[in-house]
């Protein structure tokens, strides 16, 4: 019977160890800096405000960060004429070193010839933050 609860013990510990390895777990406090590309394709001013804290969050962590706006994301220009929060995390993340690169279509589109927060990229670009960055994710 203890020959059995000991194989049990040594294929949950195992196991267990495979799975924290598989998802990246690293022991605490020995996080190393990593590059995180943000798209963000909302305009919904919540959900642009929470991308925007999540990026200087990342950044002040050490991580290289970028931020590519595509579809209604190109909007951020508005929403920081209008939101005083999202305007705050916008310029924190500018004044930090960051730069954030809007769709030039989806610009044009929506008749933003001259953008204040990004600056007109391509397809290229957001490929570029794809396949350079370790994480990405959308908002």
């Amino acid at each position: 019977m203890r020959s059995k609860i000991l194989c049990l013990a040594i294929l949950i510990s195992a196991f267990t160890l495979n799975v924290h390895a598989q998802c990246g777990g690293a022991e605490p406090g020995t996080n190393k800096p990593t590059s995180i590309g943000i798209v963000i394709y909302s305009n919904d001013a919540e959900t642009v405000w929470n991308a925007m804290r999540f990026a200087n969050f990342s950044k002040n962590q050490g991580d290289t960060v970028s931020i590519f706006l595509l579809g209604k994301g190109v909007e951020l220009d508005n929403l920081v004429k209008t939101d005083k929060n999202i305007k705050e995390q916008t310029d924190e993340f500018t004044e930090a070193g960051g730069t954030i690169l809007g769709c030039g279509t989806c610009l044009q589109s929506r008749k933003i010839s001259e953008p204040q927060v990004c600056k007109f990229s391509s397809m290229k670009d957001l490929y570029d933050i794809v396949r350079k960055n370790k994480v990405v994710l959308t908002f």
